[in-house]
């Protein structure tokens, strides 16, 4: 699943998943029994096959790649089977609701569950099948689940706990064996939970439940989005559909999911694997048949049904088998899905190339939905994507978007063997699925265009949103220990720092042992669900390697230091390297380094990846002929802060390296230290000649290189660092000091090069002005760096004359623009015009906001351009847009746009409170709604600690207020509980 944060994917960025609000007593009720919600991980618990969960008797072994056979039949009446062509009968008219008196209790306290409280179920579900029967206004769910002991269980109990949430789900009928069971006798239910007694094995449960996916605006669960009904089930949304023990570790096969609905309002129907049956019955109305053979976890359980146009293309595997590839969303939208659909093709190319792994089923659905919590969801051969990481065309998506769509489009395909494959035991292991799916798509996208941009792009992500969680009241390790509400923790560390820990597993063990790491753990685990240490365990054995040190970064949050220091003395380089963290044992950390010779600059020491397995290590290189000049922590090889023991960086070495460094992304490191020592200096008012001209040459340097083709990797250079990565490197942020310093030294910089910056933007524009529009790394670098020199030219606007000017040629550029990405460019600049500009601004403002026609990714970007403007009425502005007839708190996306967006900008910290009170009324509203949702947006609030004791004691103060509102979901309630620890 790829999460969405504020302002990309973990990107996903980072963000698909979410569950649950529910009633805060679930959780306590579940905790309550211990033989039930001990769904934790712990290392001790031995993963096991699926064909050891089930006697002979009821199920065959499965083996993956074969269809499954079924070889249990029903044990009642046939007539009270699933049927695949009449379906069932079942009328829920003058029927009791089982669970109402469950559902009318008041919510207790949230509970924190342990990771170290796992324990393996006492039955597992081996085989379900369901039926839908979807009307306006309420879908009636039948399930059949079979029920068999686990072997792998050797505690006491012998009862079968199932989740659900009452809430969402009226249960109407429950019988086992064909026997009407009795409450109290047979079954108890309890918030969150039923408890069947006892089951014998080989029994089949037969439930019958209500749910009402038009009122599901936590969109977790069934709920209809415009013309469809879609599935959110990760991480606990299938007990919003119905009783199941709705955990990863209960892999079962999903061997018929019938589906009924109007034929004329949803002709489209869809669910996990292939189809088997379809036809029409009485009433105007149509069914669909599907069987996935592959045992899954119910979060990975899908269903659609609506009135959707699609594209469809073939795939040949490597092995020659065709595989269906069909992409769907609202008919208005087909379009836009062409890239995607080459995308996908190409990710399945590379993981055949890169890993040998094929796809396995005949066919692979993807469906567009534009009410999507996350980014997107793997759901086995069915795929649901927010429409922001799927649709994209020229004049509706940027160059960035089209960057995403197809890292994610990757990340959900690669996510077929990483998390569905091979899936987590427990959610504590979830970063087992999502670090080492983010490390592929990112890989992916690498290969797909430029390395270097690439580690560029990621590593600014990583900075300015995982180094603030490690720094914050939510820093946890990569695998957590503890949670309230799993929404809360599909994060950047779980995400983001979990793909860096794989790629440190490559970085020591090479292309080549990862590789054989990935084999044997496929080898391994295939059908299983397992933990990060399986994984560990797959890539020390493949390559006769001990990594129980290196384990420490599962279970170690913050981010590590690394202080270094070296000295040149008789041909023989000194390095001293100094490791500090939140471990009490020292952490495994590769540092990738080498050596340029001072004169020539040419490499002497080869890039080496050295070992830091000590808290001090001294590191030799001796026989060099000259002195020289280190490039340490190449590539970004470790997740680590990297200090010199001086406390000040060597201004020099670092001008040198923005010059000639070897490594792409230390090249471009060097001169990002030289721009943020200069900011910072700007914002204590002492900004040293040196250090500018250090950071002058480093800057008219990039911008008059005309060597180098890779313009993306010239833009990210003349790039100031982020305000959110300059804020990691502070104790006591002042937001609107680094705002003006980091302002100061970009006028600075486009007043010193104006005459060279209008140059290149002539240049390029010359040359991209009526040339044909193509998504390829050199189009993308040539636009980008065109709008970098378009944001510094319009950054100089003191005067009048200045104002009308940056105004001119930012409006030319947007009337002239090829793309929407020049378009976003030139309003991004337009916006925080005002003055001389403010008649542009409006005018450009009025024209995009046309011009999309209502399109809503489009208006999506119309939103967060306004918000983000520095502008001194910005909030005034937001106040009024939240009140604007396109906007509405219900669809994540447009709340993301708008109050995410304005949450990132300066104006969000002024000094009055204004904005964080604004942000409170916001989540005050928005939580009934949609928890998963208000308590992201919460973590703008929790890192008050940062700030100054003034702006602090104001975020401090709207979270109490938060803390006291009643109701408050779980999602919410864990966010601002821990801010206020």
């Amino acid at each position: 699943m790829t999460v969405v944060s504020k302002n990309l994917r973990f990107y996903h960025l980072l963000s698909r998943h979410r569950s649950n609000q529910g009633r805060n007593k679930h959780l306590l009720s579940h905790c309550r029994n211990s033989d039930n919600m001990k769904l934790i991980g712990a290392k001790s618990f031995s993963v096991f096959l699926v064909s050891s969960h089930v006697s002979a008797s009821a199920f065959r072994p499965l083996s993956f790649g074969k269809q499954v056979q079924q070889t249990q039949q029903c044990k009642w009446d046939d007539a009270k089977c699933l049927t695949s062509r009449g379906g069932s009968t079942f009328s829920s008219a003058s029927t009791t609701v089982l669970n109402s008196a469950v559902a009318s209790e008041e919510a207790t306290a949230p509970v924190e569950i342990f990771r170290n409280a796992y324990e393996p179920l006492p039955h597992l579900v081996s085989k379900i099948n369901m039926d839908f029967k979807i009307e306006e206004g309420k879908t009636t769910v039948i399930s059949e689940l079979f029920i068999e002991p686990n072997s792998s269980y050797d505690g006491k109990s012998k009862d079968l706990t199932l989740d659900g949430d009452e809430t969402s789900v009226k249960l109407l009928s429950l019988s086992l064996n064909g026997k009407d069971l009795e409450e109290g006798t047979d079954y108890t239910l309890s918030p969150g939970k039923l408890i069947l007694k006892n089951p014998p094995s080989g029994s089949v449960l037969r439930t019958v439940v209500e749910v009402v996916p038009e009122d599901n605006t936590q969109l977790s669960g069934l709920y209809k989005d415009g013309p469809m009904y879609c599935t959110q089930c990760e991480a606990m949304g299938f007990r919003r559909i119905t009783y199941y023990p709705d955990r990863p570790d209960n892999m079962a096969v999903f061997e018929s999911v019938r589906l009924e609905a109007d034929k004329e309002a949803y002709p489209i129907l869809l669910a996990n694997g292939n189809m088997i049956e379809s036809g029409e019955i009485d009433g105007g109305r149509h069914f669909a048949v599907w069987s996935d053979p592959f045992p899954k976890p119910s979060y990975l359980f899908c269903c659609v049904a609506g009135s959707l146009g699609k594209i469809h293309d073939t795939y040949t595997t490597s092995s020659g088998k065709k595989v269906d590839l069909q992409l769907f969303s609202e008919a208005h939208n087909v379009h836009k899905l062409d890239y995607a659909m080459e995308s996908l093709k190409r990710s399945m190319k590379w993981d055949e190339d890169k890993f040998g792994l094929e796809y396995d089923l005949d066919l692979y659905n993807i469906v567009a939905v534009d009410s999507f919590n996350m980014g997107a969801m793997e759901n086995k051969g069915l795929n649901v994507f927010n429409t922001a990481y799927v649709l994209a065309d020229k004049d509706t998506a940027t160059d960035s978007d089209f960057e995403r769509v197809e890292g994610v489009i990757g990340h959900e395909y690669f996510h077929n063997w990483t998390g569905n494959r091979v899936t987590c035991r427990d959610w504590f292991q979830l970063t087992l699925k999502e670090g080492l799916t983010v490390f592929r798509d990112q890989e992916f996208s690498g290969d797909m265009n430029s390395k270097a941009v690439n580690r560029i792009e990621n590593v600014r992500g990583l900075r300015a949103r995982q180094f603030a969680e490690d720094a914050g009241p939510m820093s946890h390790p990569i695998r957590p220990d503890s949670y309230i509400s799993m929404d809360n923790f599909y994060t950047a560390t779980v995400y983001s720092k979990g793909a860096e820990v794989i790629r440190m597993y490559q970085t020591l063990l090479s292309v080549e042992g990862f590789r054989k790491g990935m084999d044997l753990y496929f080898e391994r685990h295939d059908g299983e669900a397992v933990t990060c240490d399986d994984f560990l365990s797959a890539m020390g054995d493949a390559n006769g390697v001990d990594l129980s040190q290196f384990a420490r970064w599962y279970s170690t949050n913050g981010t590590p230091t690394v202080t270094y220091d070296y000295k040149f003395e008789d041909r023989t380089f000194t390095l001293n390297l100094t490791q500090k963290s939140n471990s009490d044992e020292p952490l495994h950390i590769p540092i990738s380094f080498g050596l340029l010779d001072k004169e020539t600059g040419e490499e002497v020491v080869s890039t080496t990846v050295l070992e830091l397995k000590e808290t001090s290590q001294e590191f030799k290189f001796s026989g060099l002929k000259g002195d020289v000049v280190p490039s340490i922590l190449r590539d970004f090889s470790a997740p680590v802060k990297l200090v010199s023991a001086s406390g000040e960086d060597d201004e020099e070495a670092l001008s040198f390296l923005a010059a000639r460094d070897t490594d792409g992304f230390n090249k471009w490191e060097a001169g990002q230290k030289l721009f943020t020592s200069l900011i910072f200096q700007a914002k204590d008012g002492e900004m040293t000649d040196k250090t500018y001209s250090y950071a002058k040459e480093a800057f008219g340097r990039t911008l008059t290189d005309k060597e180098s083709e890779d313009f993306s990797i010239i833009a990210y250079a003349l790039m100031l660092p982020s305000e959110g990565t300059l804020a990691e490197l502070v104790d006591v942020v002042d937001p609107i000091a680094i705002h003006k310093a980091r302002g100061s030294v970009k006028k600075r910089l486009a007043r010193e090069f104006h005459t060279e910056l209008k140059e290149r933007y002539d240049e390029l524009t010359a040359v991209l002005d009526g040339a044909e529009f193509k998504v390829d790394a050199k189009s993308i670098g040539m636009r980008r760096l065109r709008n970098v020199c378009l944001d510094y030219l319009c950054s100089i606007r003191e005067s009048p004359e200045e104002q009308k000017e940056a105004a001119d040629i930012a409006m030319t550029h947007f009337k002239k623009a090829s793309g929407m990405t020049d378009k976003v460019a030139a309003l991004s600049a337009l916006a925080s015009m005002d003055g001389e500009g403010a008649s542009a601004r409006d005018e450009a403002l009025e024209t995009f906001y046309k011009d999309a026609n209502g399109d809503a990714l489009v208006l999506n970007k119309w939103f967060t351009i306004q918000a983000m403007a520095d502008l001194p009425d910005v909030l005034d502005r937001v106040k009024k847009l939240k009140e604007h007839p396109d906007f509405t708190l219900k669809n994540p996306n447009r709340c993301r746009s708008l109050v995410g967006a304005f949450s990132m900008n300066t104006a969000f910290h002024d000094a009055s409170g204004a904005g964080y009170s604004f942000l409170r009324d916001i989540l005050t509203e928005l939580d009934p709604l949609n928890p998963q949702i208000s308590s992201r947006l919460a973590g703008s609030l929790i890192q008050w600690r940062k700030f100054n004791e003034e702006r602090g004691a104001l975020m401090k103060a709207e979270l109490q207020k938060l803390a006291e509102m009643r109701p408050i979901s779980d999602d919410l309630f864990e966010i601002v509980s821990r801010g206020l620890k």
